[in-house]
């Protein structure tokens, strides 16, 4: 349900270095793409927390915070009805979530996150793109 005149999301998964895949995706495979990107940036962060690095942990989840934003905000409301609505109300719950689990350094927290993120990226793996009118 992302609104292809709004690809704010892909700034922050551009800047993981795969500008190349981002160019060349189709919209339905960079909400995927974005999807795998917040779920490496939570991964990344259990293990920054493991290992008490703490700036590299507080990055990595201000980037998963990033990538949720920018799907939540390229939600096609009119086009998603109530699933975007839905969608909506989880990427916040999933942001407000991860702060929190930034300043606890609580990683069931982002396990929590990670399975979220990991059903919403299920669910979108099962729609068929549809193609172009």
């Amino acid at each position: 349900m992302m609104n292809p005149s709004n690809y704010s999301a892909l700034r922050q998964y551009r800047t993981m270095g795969l500008q190349g895949v981002v160019d060349e995706a189709s919209p339905h495979e960079l909400v995927r793409l974005l999807l795998d990107g917040g779920l490496a940036r939570v991964a990344a962060a259990k293990g920054q927390i493991a290992r008490r690095e703490v700036a590299a942990k507080g990055e990595s989840i201000g980037r998963a915070i990033g990538i949720i934003e920018g799907l939540r905000t390229s939600l096609d409301r009119e086009a998603g009805g109530a699933v975007a609505n839905q969608l909506e109300s989880l990427y916040d719950y999933m942001v407000r979530r991860l702060a929190v689990a930034n300043l606890r350094d609580d990683t069931g927290i982002l396990d929590e996150v990670e399975g979220l993120l990991e059903q919403v990226r299920d669910g979108w793996a099962a729609i068929r793109p549809q193609p172009p009118a």
